[in-house]
């Protein structure tokens, strides 16, 4: 049986040795065996586990989920590497289409070919994710939530491209300005905030169509734990989605003061 020690299982990988370590201590890779010099040594089915653990990792699937994954009874590898093969297939495609978006809008803006406003967003947003992302709301929130959703999708097809351009426009500027604040180090439950988290709050109430109270507001910091939110703000700066959440419920706590 051929095996791999740590370091070339790594480099094997593209991965850290620290990585294999953290696995190995968590008990989501062990080794085949230890050698009499305390060399951790991987054979074939340690390769094909570490292939399901990265695979699951850049579908966004925590290590703790992964473990209970790989370890129910009944995994069966092929089964499991084909519906990864078609999830990453239908993503592969979505790309596809996003690529040839972008080239279209390259000539559009070099002046090369026409091209339809509406085609400016052709591929870029999933419906099936913002079908899985409004039903994990009304699994959370319930009916108040589901008819919210339909009156804010209403309200989204009145606006005009411009509005809607200022809008986001708006929301980046926020977010932005709060994101300093991180930078900064203001602590989350500043009151140097309230501008800006007033700002937002505002924001959120126009795009609800309705006043944004500071309980509602307080009950969308929840909301944002959703692990696309967290993606989202993390990628504005590491630790935004945390401190923007605190900011939150901060300014919310104090108006019922």
């Amino acid at each position: 049986m051929k095996t791999y020690t740590v370091n070339k299982l790594a480099q094997l990988a593209g991965i850290s040795v620290r990585a294999l370590h953290h696995y190995d201590e968590i008990g989501l890779l062990k080794p085949a065996f230890t050698g009499d010099n305390r060399y951790r040594y991987y054979g074939d089915e340690e390769l094909l586990r570490l292939q399901q653990i990265l695979i699951h990792r850049e579908l966004d699937i925590p290590l703790a989920e992964i473990g209970a994954i790989l370890d129910a009874p009944g995994f069966d590898k092929i089964e499991t590497l084909q519906r990864q093969r078609e999830r990453l297939d239908e993503n592969a495609k979505r790309y596809a289409r996003m690529v040839k978006t972008i080239d279209r809008t390259i000539a559009r803006l070099k002046g090369d070919r026409a091209m339809k406003d509406a085609d400016l967003y052709s591929g870029i947003v999933s419906p099936e994710k913002q079908a899985e992302y409004e039903r994990w709301l009304i699994d959370r929130y319930g009916a108040p939530m589901e008819r919210d959703i339909a009156h804010s999708r209403k309200r989204m097809d009145k606006m005009s491209k411009a509005e809607i351009d200022a809008a986001m426009q708006e929301l980046r500027a926020v977010e932005e300005g709060l994101a300093e604040g991180l930078r900064r180090g203001v602590p989350p439950q500043s009151t140097s905030l309230d501008p800006m988290i007033e700002r937002h709050k505002d924001w959120v109430g126009g795009a609800w169509d309705r006043e944004c109270t500071p309980e509602a507001y307080a009950g969308l910091a929840d909301v944002y734990e959703h692990p696309d939110f967290r993606k989202r703000y993390e990628a504005i700066e590491p630790g935004f989605a945390d401190y923007l959440m605190t900011a939150m419920r901060s300014w919310s706590k104090r108006q019922a003061q």
